[in-house]
């Protein structure tokens, strides 16, 4: 065992040290012992190997609390399996006072398991109206502050049993969108739960003034109400709650203004308002400024107010108004000036005493700095939701400080909902996934990226999940990426990655699938171990948690398209974790992901053996093949590209034949002619490769896959019809589906690519099939074949072959520069020669692989009786044999097996030989010196 001893005279404490330790069981400890140390002196770190191991039955019961403290309750449940002793400390009272269910499905098993331990428990947060059903099963009678999100089935019958189970709350946050909750539900409330001093309610359609007088009946103590979003408020009955200090109506769209105004100018106690979001007049805020109570006042995003800002009136000195025309930065630093506590409990004259700074009695007191911060930020979330246009200048100049003061929050959730408003402002279309590149770096120039990582590295998982959010939506902007990476982020996001919880854990693998976008930032993913932790998730959730299955396939798609991550992806059980995701996750999102990763993880074939490792996986194959009929285009196109890349794959080739290969992708060449450019060019693509074999180019043809191929070969895309050219050029060396070819009209789509594509490998292969088609083999077929109506009407098989031979020779001539061949075939210099060979070359040819029976049918075309074709047949073995090329060799190979070097030099000896041809054939004979086998040297 090696620990580590911080020393400045004196050695770092037993507790230190043993937390140290217990870090490497429970990561949770990482960064509360960090933040533990750091209190300690020192100036050097030196590392002994300690003789014997730790005995933890020595620890003080006290110092095994404190531990057990900086654990998250899952980790604590753990700790309490290990001995008697620790499972009685680890289910002290003292420890479960604060659990966050949120990430959770919260059912009966796990409430009545949890029960034992939540007799003290006074703060609890869930999420939706199921847990809240189950909640009163934990048996918190002495719970004080109860908080939930998504309650928008919250019924009241839920909440009338929260409060009878709960009378003892002191604080209920519920929202948003409690829409099933009405004023009858909030009566009982009122009724249950006397000692209620802040209540917040987000989304209730009507609050009338039954609820609303019956908290002012049995809640003496209410200081706090918050009603937002809600459709309909009693403005009337909310006069008579006289001991509220802090109010809000953030949304709230019925108010009568002129009437809000002059009733609660009356109410004494009443400092601080919230009127966001609401229809609220100038005069009416004007009015209330006037009170003498009345000291804060959030009015952001108010259209009526803002228009006419001019005529707003106050005293600036003692008050503050936070909207979009005034500066929100030095109003908080007003409010906070004043003092972080306002005494609770005052009346008029001593509320004027506690202004001039006379003493009065504290018994109880209002964080009025933290009421700010809670509805600014509820204010700047929403805002940022509704994405209301024409608020550039508001974010820019005002918005985004805002949000990074209130990241900076004392308080838990202020600190969460300024991450999530982050999060969400700078995303200014959510179905593209838009970043506004504008506001994401004003973030990064405002420091927000190092505070947000400081928030990812909080121990309380709320806050972790939306940093991380915000950060990996920040890092779709490069620049922002590359500050994130240099600020520690990956590794930050790679230790998320691996949390327990869901959310934090989605969070952590959507910022390193962003981050993975940028190839500089593939290495430094690798190195944190997030490649691990990524698999790991993808294994963890088999089914449900479909959002940390996206993200974690969606990173490893990236990562696996970079060569050495690739492979790291495949040590790490990728391919495994991958197949399985597309053969049992029903999620489209996922399925789309997991394909794209396959396909890139397949697409290393000639560096890696993972396009073979995948072909092994089992079912891998029939998975891809099946996904190929998904009703999503998106999982379609991956699906058909990984196909594509292992068609690659000799042993693959045959087993998506095998597998249904071949009919399921005629069936989505044959339908995606509406859909997008990539769908198509996958689609072609996988045909392209599969009809490599000769076997699965004839099955193609008998299933009907001329067709379509033709007509996407009548794309004005140039993938597509390149993808497309290349499948009927291979199709074209079987003489039957030459003859469909034809029949099927290709030969005009054919001609069509060989004269007037932007693309030279279209062209060119395009040429090659028209070859295939017109050396004489198709002849023997047609002799045998009642020729079809169509072509005969469009002039016969001559006609075709004429039209065809025509742009062959026209495409050939293209490449050739006529002064530079006659200059070459008289002098058959090297020099000569190279000059014909550079200007004839096609670059993107020399990745094209054939197989021995094409190398020999291009052979005997020399020998043709056509000398376009010999011309032909001549320029494409000069493209095969370019010295560098990926595939020179094995052509050079071929070409000596087929004895090819005595017909090359009869071509370029021939008298009658056209130019091209002799020119072309001999520097295919120069090739071939450069490129001969080693074997055969």
């Amino acid at each position: 065992m090696i620990r580590r001893v911080r020393r400045k005279g004196v050695q770092a404490t037993k507790e230190c040290a043993t937390a140290r330790n217990i870090t490497a069981v429970f990561p949770s400890l990482d960064k509360s012992i960090s933040e533990y140390a750091s209190h300690e002196e020192e100036e050097e770190v030196i590392y002994y190997e300690c003789k014997h191991e730790v005995d933890w039955t020595c620890l003080p019961d006290d110092t095994l609390v404190g531990l057990f403290s900086l654990l998250n309750y899952r980790d604590r449940a753990s700790v309490a399996s290990v001995c008697r002793t620790w499972r009685c400390l680890a289910y002290s009272t003292s420890l479960w006072n604060s659990l966050d269910l949120r990430a959770h499905s919260l059912d009966w098993d796990m409430a009545s398991s949890l029960a034992g331990r939540c007799k003290k428990l006074q703060r609890l947060k869930f999420r939706g109206a199921a847990a809240a059903n189950v909640i009163v099963s934990l048996k918190a009678r002495e719970l004080k502050d109860l908080s939930g999100d998504g309650c928008r089935d919250l019924t009241d019958a839920g909440l009338t049993m929260l409060a009878a189970r709960h009378e003892a709350l002191d604080t209920l946050q519920l929202g948003p969108d409690c829409e099933k909750v009405t004023s009858e539900a909030i009566k009982m409330v009122a009724i249950c739960c006397s000692n209620l001093r802040c209540l917040r309610l987000s989304g209730v359609r009507d609050v009338d003034s039954d609820g609303i007088l019956a908290l002012v009946r049995y809640c003496p103590n209410l200081t706090e109400l918050g009603l937002i979003d809600c459709a309909v408020v009693d403005e009337v009955a909310l006069s008579a709650a006289t001991s509220l200090r802090f109010l809000s109506v953030a949304g709230s769209r019925n108010i009568v203004w002129s009437s809000a105004a002059h009733l609660w100018r009356k109410m004494p106690n009443l400092v601080a308002l919230d009127v966001s979001r609401t229809e609220i007049t100038p005069n009416a805020v004007t009015s209330l400024l006037t009170t003498s109570t009345l000291r804060i006042l959030c009015a952001l995003n108010c259209p009526i107010l803002e228009d006419g800002s001019d005529s707003v009136v106050y005293h600036s000195k003692d008050k503050v108004l936070l909207a979009r025309f005034t500066d929100l930065i030095k109003g908080l630093a007003s409010i906070s000036s004043w003092s972080c506590l306002l005494p609770v409990g005052l009346g008029m004259n001593a509320l004027l005493e506690w202004r001039e700074g006379k003493s009065v009695q504290e018994d109880t007191y209002v964080d009025l700095t933290g009421w700010t911060e809670w509805v600014l930020s509820h204010a700047l979330l929403r805002i940022a939701e509704t994405n209301t246009l024409g608020l550039d200048s508001f974010w820019l100049k005002q918005g985004t400080a805002a949000m990074l003061s209130l990241v900076k929050s004392k308080q838990d959730d202020v600190q969460e909902r300024s991450a999530t408003a982050l999060a969400t402002f700078v995303v200014v279309d959510d179905e593209n996934a838009t970043v506004d590149s504008a506001r994401a770096e004003a973030v990064m120039h405002g420091g927000g990226i190092r505070l947000l990582l400081n928030l990812a590295k909080s121990c309380r998982e709320g806050v972790q999940s939306e940093a991380a959010k915000a950060i990996a939506n920040l890092s779709v902007n490069a620049e922002v990426a590359k500050a994130v990476a240099m600020e520690g982020g990956i590794s930050i996001l790679a230790a998320l990655a691996r949390s327990p919880n869901r959310w934090v854990a989605e969070e952590a693998a959507g910022g390193l699938w962003n981050l993975s976008v940028g190839e500089e930032h593939k290495g430094a993913i690798a190195e944190s171990g997030a490649i691990q932790a990524l698999v790991d998730l993808a294994l963890k959730w088999p089914s449900g948690g479909e959002g940390v299955l996206e993200r974690a396939a969606g990173a490893l798609a990236n990562l696996a398209a970079d060569d050495k991550c690739s492979m790291n992806v495949a040590t790490a059980g990728g391919v495994h974790a991958l197949v399985r995701l597309a053969r049992f996750c029903k999620h489209e999102g996922v399925q789309e992901q997991a394909a794209r990763a396959l396909a890139n993880l397949a697409a290393h074939g000639d560096s890696n053996g993972n396009n073979a490792a995948v072909g092994r996986e089992a079912g891998a194959l029939e998975a891809l093949v099946q996904l190929t009929c998904s009703n999503h285009e998106g999982v379609r196109q991956e699906a058909a590209g990984a196909l594509w890349n292992l068609s690659f794959d000799d042993r693959n080739r045959e087993a998506i034949a095998a597998a249904g290969g071949v009919e399921a992708l005629v069936a989505l060449a044959r339908s995606c002619s509406n859909g997008s450019q990539g769908l198509q060019e996958r689609a072609a693509g996988a045909l392209w490769g599969l009809s490599v074999s000769e076997a699965n180019s004839i099955a193609i043809g008998l299933v009907g896959g001329v067709g379509p191929l033709i007509a996407l070969a009548q794309s004005d895309a140039e993938d597509v019809h390149e993808t497309a050219a290349g499948a009927l050029w291979n199709l074209a060396f079987n003489p039957g589906n030459a003859l469909r070819i034809v029949e099927e009209e290709g030969v005009p789509a054919l001609v069509r690519l060989c004269s007037s594509s932007r693309s030279k490998m279209a062209r060119f292969m395009a040429a090659l099939a028209l070859a295939y088609m017109f050396d004489g083999r198709m002849d023997e077929v047609a002799n045998a074949t009642v020729i079809c109506d169509s072509i005969l009407k469009s002039g016969g098989l001559d006609g075709a072959r004429r039209l065809a031979m025509r742009h062959i020779e026209a495409f050939v001539q293209a490449f050739s520069d006529h002064q530079a061949l006659s200059v070459a075939a008289s002098l058959w210099a090297p020099t000569a020669l190279q000059q014909v060979a550079d200007s004839a070359r096609i670059q993107e040819a020399g990745h094209l692989r054939c197989s021995g029976a094409e190398v020999g049918r291009f052979v005997t075309m020399l020998r043709n009786g056509s000398p376009v074709l010999r011309a032909c047949a001549a320029f494409a073995l000069l493209q095969f044999t370019v010295p560098g090329g990926r595939h020179a060799v094995h052509h050079a190979s071929l070409l000596q097996k087929n004895g090819a070097g005595r017909v090359l030099r009869a071509a370029a000896a021939a008298t009658t030989a056209p130019l091209q041809a002799k020119v072309f054939a001999r520097i295919v004979l120069r090739n071939l010196e450069h490129c001969q086998p080693e074997s055969l040297k």
